[in-house]
């Protein structure tokens, strides 16, 4: 291994706490870290086997080819650990985080969506027979799925898709159709030129009714040849900001014929005679979803993890300017606006890890109390994946582009991996919901929720409402991390308040319910916003406060300085929405500006140990700037020397255009 660099190497030695305790508490226990390090190894076992050239320098198409050769590569792998038993259902989120934390799927994969969508889709929506007819084939990767349900003409509006099933009783088949442009299906994953199988939502038509949307597995490809079928149009939607390797494709159906038994079963059925089976609640279906939002948020924590820890890094061996006359260029780290631009992110990395726990135990507790027949628990998850999923992608997007910034010029260079990380989780906001109508998704239960504040009990992520409205808008005002979440759950409790009264005055006015929801939804996204805010609030401070007493003397300081970081960035981000709700002043604002600032100061040592705690091989970081070892320097020369540009001294084009142009010949 090469030495490391002097200055990062220092910075380790000041660290206060031991960094293998906080990692074993990340991973969620010493068993845990022991399978992650194991499941890592065998995934990066292979990586010599990878493309050498960097895929900024391929073509699309190259891209896309490259993708599959290292997919393969470690899916394999995957299915390898699945028949020794090193994965099954049971861990299946923490399978798909490490794929998607992987080094081999660094600009995302085309058979990503097969893990992701096509099996939990059918785990929610088949039936006992549809189960044993397909997990086994999925999971084996016999057969690659993807998951079509976004067209070109209609991505969040669900109930507007335009493609068809209608079901014919004479032959026991629906006949799926994409009637114009705008119905074909557009975006999924691996759609392209990788799945042979899909799901295919559409509009299920029987017996002359429309039924609304359903879901359907359609056969794309011949499993042999992996030629379109007859009737199936298909193919990559070309180039984007980021994920290039994920082939995202496109999907014409023309009379596409399917037997009965490939509509998912679970929840509704269509019978022989084509009578229609309707579900016992239209919400059931929401299972997938919530999984689906459940691992974006462990996405993104992965994705903020690996952007932390390049700037950190850079941050400590990167020295420039002087603070002093007279004095070494210092380490950009010891700027206090480096350290305000940082810090928040780990801190935002271990509140968005743990809320996402807790999204985890909910989804599996409400999903119990669903096969006993109870499902009054299901709107609030749906409210709270939906906000989950909207406040961590846009939040983790900002941090990501302000840790790129952070590393100056060097974080705008490829090698550095920022700005491919940027675009992937950017990518986020849009995908599996985009992010304001999965606030207003929010709002509506909100909105609900405070009209029979009064009359019902409250579900737990809730609770609040009753409390705050119950205690006033104007408690007394102290600096404390307490009182920032009470403060937040003030501010929330007043914005949805406003919002339905502001609705209510309109309606009364003779406004549509339908209009004065429109004209009110600023209010209401900023209400949604304002509620996710203190469920990540509370449940960072709650579970920190929980678990630490376990912890070291040492690292419970730490973590404690974590949750007060994350509380007052917080609060001094939003203080006009405090203004507006609780009794803070200027002079509270000031001593929250000051303590902000000595938490920074505290935080300085143990900068780089607490990303060191994320444990993330440089295999898997695949960066220029955040090297274990610190090679900063050396390490931007060498790629830069992998170039294709630097494969010849002089180019051809020298010959070709600027010889004859500086001579004046062309």
């Amino acid at each position: 291994m090469a030495k490391v660099n002097a200055d990062l190497q220092r910075e380790r030695n000041k660290c206060t706490f031991n960094i293998a305790e906080l990692t074993t508490f990340i991973d969620g226990g010493t068993d845990k870290t022991a399978e992650r390090k194991e499941r890592e190894n065998i995934l990066t076992s292979r990586n010599t086997e990878l493309s050498p050239v960097p895929e900024e320098y391929l073509s699309h198409k190259e891209k896309y080819e490259n993708a599959v050769r290292n997919s393969v590569v470690l899916f394999g792998l995957v299915r390898k650990m699945q028949e020794e038993g090193k994965t099954s259902v049971t861990n299946y989120r923490d399978v798909v985080s490490g794929l998607l934390g992987s080094s081999t799927t660094r600009d995302g994969s085309p058979l990503g969506l097969h893990y992701i969508m096509f099996m939990p889709a059918i785990l929610n929506q088949g039936n006992e027979e549809q189960q044993a007819q397909w997990l086994p084939r999925a999971w084996n990767c016999s057969i690659i799925g993807s998951y079509a349900q976004t067209e070109l003409g209609h991505g969040t509006f669900i109930r507007g898709l335009e493609t068809t099933a209608t079901y014919d009783p004479s032959t026991k088949e629906f006949v799926l159709n994409t009637p114009t442009l705008t119905s074909y299906k557009w975006w999924p994953g691996g759609l392209g030129h990788t799945a042979n199988y899909c799901i295919v939502v559409a509009q299920l038509y029987t017996k002359g009714q429309c039924q609304g949307i359903h879901s359907f597995i359609v056969q794309l490809r011949d499993e042999e040849t992996h030629e379109p079928l007859p009737g199936i149009k298909i193919g990559d939607i070309g180039a984007k900001l980021g994920l290039n390797a994920v082939n995202n494709g496109f999907l014409g159906l023309d009379n596409v014929r399917i037997p009965r038994n490939q509509m998912l079963m679970k929840h509704v059925q269509v019978l022989e005679d084509g009578t229609y089976v309707k579900s016992k609640n239209s919400k059931l279906n929401y299972g997938a979803m919530v999984f689906v939002r459940v691992v974006i948020v462990f996405d993104m924590v992965n994705y903020l993890s690996k952007a932390a820890t390049i700037a950190v890094r850079y941050s400590a061996v990167r020295r420039q300017c002087q603070l002093k006359e007279g004095q070494p260029e210092c380490q950009i780290m010891d700027y206090v606006t480096q350290q305000h631009k940082l810090f928040i992110s780990i801190a935002a990395c271990h509140a968005l890890r743990i809320t996402g726990n807790k999204l985890w135990e909910t989804f599996y507790a409400v999903t119990e109390e669903l096969g006993g027949g109870n499902l009054d628990r299901l709107p609030e998850l749906h409210a709270l994946a939906c906000c989950l999923k909207a406040v961590s992608t846009a939040d983790t997007a900002a941090y990501v582009e302000r840790c790129r910034l952070a590393c100056g010029g060097h974080g705008y260079m490829h090698s550095s991996n920022l700005p491919l990380t940027y675009g992937l989780v950017t990518a986020a906001c849009t995908y599996e919901g985009e992010n304001t109508v999965l606030l207003l998704q929010t709002a509506r239960f909100l909105v609900k929720t405070w009209q029979g504040v009064d009359n019902v009990k409250l579900t737990p992520t809730v609770e609040y409402l009753k409390t705050t409205r119950a205690r006033g808008f104007y408690d007394k005002w102290e600096n404390s991390v307490e009182c920032i979440i009470k403060g937040f759950q003030i501010v929330a409790m007043r914005k949805i308040s406003s919002s339905v009264e502001n609705m209510q005055k309109r309606i009364a006015a003779g406004m549509s319910l339908e209009d004065a929801w429109n004209m009110t939804s600023i209010q209401l996204v900023a209400a949604a916003e304002a509620h996710c805010r203190v469920i990540i609030l509370s449940t960072f401070y709650e579970e920190i406060n929980r678990v630490t007493s376990t912890f070291s003397h040492e690292l419970r300081l730490v973590m404690l300085q974590l949750v007060e970081l994350y509380a007052v960035y917080w609060a001094l981000e939003k203080i006009g929405d405090l203004l507006q709700s609780v009794s803070i002043d200027d002079k509270d604002i000031k001593k929250l500006g000051e303590w902000y600032e000595e938490i920074l100061l505290k935080l300085r040592p143990n900068a780089v140990g607490l990303v060191d705690a994320f444990d993330i091989r440089d295999d898997m970081l695949q960066s220029t700037l955040g090297a274990y070892d610190g090679r900063v320097y050396e390490r931007l020369m060498e790629e830069a020397l992998k170039s294709p540009l630097n494969a010849q001294p002089v180019n051809e084009t020298f010959q070709k255009y600027l010889k004859p142009f500086m001579q004046g010949k062309l």
